[in-house]
């Protein structure tokens, strides 16, 4: 299950506005960082994200996936991504999805 899992849960938290997500370490890979960004585009109250997905290995496909789910996201204004040890390729990925936001204001990056 892992990150595809969490994912799975927090698609079903469609009032949620807040979260933060300290999955560092953890292993992830680019299955589970595509699950865990399906999940997030179901939270369309989200606003404020803190996701901190640094020394994991999730790949371009997870990378797009995640990006790809945050740019659902409709009603995200404050993004703070830990993405650090991923290739410059695919920050690209995450970051050009997730600027197509109109309401971020706030999108701090840690790479």
């Amino acid at each position: 299950m892992g990150a595809s899992g969490l994912g799975s849960g927090l698609a079903n938290c469609i009032n949620l506005s807040n979260l933060t997500l300290n999955l560092y370490e953890n292993q992830i890979g680019s299955m589970g960082a595509s699950g865990l960004g399906s999940g997030l585009a179901n939270c369309i109250n989200l606003s404020n994200l803190t996701l901190d997905l640094y020394e994991n290995q999730i790949g371009a496909m997870g990378a797009s996936g995640l990006g790809s789910g945050l740019a659902n996201c409709i009603n995200l204004s404050n993004l703070t991504l830990d993405l650090r040890q991923i290739n410059k390729s695919q920050k690209f990925k995450v970051i050009s999805k997730c600027l197509k936001s109109k309401r971020l204001v706030v999108f701090k990056k840690l790479f």
